[in-house]
């Protein structure tokens, strides 16, 4: 007893592990769409460039090293270095060739924002590439839906056309008897049985479409698949919030960003400088005139940079940067026309399912008495086999249409979902 109790168990707990539920399909594939790696890529590139603009603070270094020829130098007119030589100096005077190896350091204090801005446009950049990638992933959710309630349909279908192989052989077997017994003709005997195997061949085929679809679908979601349970059928708000609308939004803010780091630009840029060099000639001009030698030189000091020339082009690029946001807005007011039209559309549906599906059991249960009666009027002579098969096929019709019906009004709810992303 112990035993099979545990059995039992086991056996439970293992169709609770195989069952997945729609949400639970939905997660695994998003999770195991390729795209989601793209989101810690953008992550990772956004930091860099971040902390790439913020190293524009640090002091900016650069080593120097030139060689040049001159086809002429500063001189002495000829009558000063007459009077030099007269008293005894030879002032030689700068040599044509002029060397110099040195280090350039520069220093910002004051740039007007545009670094901070330039970080925030950079940010801004990475949320509108995440916003993007969470579109593309989104997607993934309708295909899922389509391929989900394709796998619920089939299993309907499978159930049903077992149900109709237990009729047709409850049937076959009584004929068989009344053949034996000389009530029925082996033809009526035959002619139930080759429509079994009909349904045989129709399960095998459905089962063998069942396997392929729940191989895609295990594939897609990175899990096994093997059990889909029929979701409930929730009724969807109206509120639209989709990705779409995050991308929209984050493309707004790239505009104000870019709109700050542009106002940046006309402010001026104050930094120290520090330059040094060894070399020839150097700063003293007059002793490397009289005596030729390299030596180490020099300077310190502050600049202020004002670059007017941002304001050349500022009227038309803050005017590309309005009609940014303009076509952004415009997009959103697109997005939403044709997402409320969809809406609408599936909502038509869903109605018109339930409407369907509000006399889908009368009709199966009418299908089902005529069904019974045509098996009674058969073992009593007074209907032929054929007759017998059109109402047995007649309510598995009924019944196949009934599960259609609750499929698709499922399918069109959670679809609807998708519209909405609630």
């Amino acid at each position: 007893m112990r035993k099979t109790v545990c059995l039992l168990l086991l056996s439970v707990a293992w169709m609770f592990v195989q069952a997945q539920t729609l949400d639970e399909c939905q997660r695994a594939a998003e999770a195991n769409y390729p795209l989601i790696q793209r989101m810690e890529l953008i992550r990772q590139t956004t930091d860099l460039t971040v902390q790439n603009i913020q190293k524009g603070w640090l002091p900016q270094v650069s080593a120097v090293a030139q060689a040049t020829y001159q086809s002429d130098v500063t001189a002495f007119p000829e009558q000063i270095q007459s009077v030099y030589q007269q008293m005894g100096i030879d002032m030689k005077g700068l040599r044509k060739d002029q060397y110099r190896i040195g280090v350039d350091v520069q220093q910002t204090i004051f740039d007007g924002g545009s670094i901070r801005n330039q970080r925030e446009v950079a940010r801004q950049q990475g949320d509108v590439e995440t916003a993007q990638n969470e579109v593309n992933i989104y997607n993934v959710r309708k295909r899922v839906n389509e391929m989900y309630f394709g796998l619920l349909l089939l299993d309907d279908q499978i159930q049903l056309k077992r149900d109709l192989q237990e009729l047709l052989d409850a049937n076959e077997k009584k004929l068989s008897a009344m053949f034996k017994g000389g009530t029925a003709a082996e033809s009526d005997y035959q002619n139930v049985r080759a429509e079994r195997l009909n349904v045989v061949q129709q399960l095998v085929s459905l089962q063998s479409q069942r396997q392929t679809l729940a191989k895609m679908l295990s594939v897609f979601c990175g899990i096994e698949v093997t059990s889909p349970v029929k979701p409930e059928a929730v009724s969807p708000t109206s509120t639209i919030n989709r990705p779409e609308l995050w991308l929209i939004d984050s493309q707004i803010r790239l505009a104000d960003a870019q709109e700050k780091a542009l106002n940046s630009a006309l402010l001026p840029r104050l930094g120290v400088f520090a330059q040094g060099y060894y070399g020839y000639p150097g700063y003293n001009l007059f002793e490397d005139m009289m005596h030729r030698q390299w030596s180490l030189n020099g300077m310190i000091g502050a600049r202020l940079q004002w670059n007017i020339g941002a304001l050349y082009t500022r009227k038309n690029d803050k005017a590309k940067l309005q009609l940014a946001r303009q076509t952004a807005e415009n997009s959103r007011e697109v997005f939403l026309f044709n997402t409320q039209l969809e809406q609408m559309q599936q909502s038509e549906s869903i109605e018109r399912y339930r409407q369907l599906m509000a006399d889908d059991e009368e009709i199966i249960k009418l299908r089902s008495q005529v069904r019974k009666a045509a098996e009674s009027k058969l073992r009593h002579g007074i209907i032929d086999v054929n007759d017998l098969l059109r109402e047995i096929n007649a309510e598995n019709m009924a019944r196949v249409q009934q599960s259609m019906h609750e499929i698709e009004m499922l399918r069109e709810i959670y679809n609807q979902k998708y519209t909405t992303n609630n």
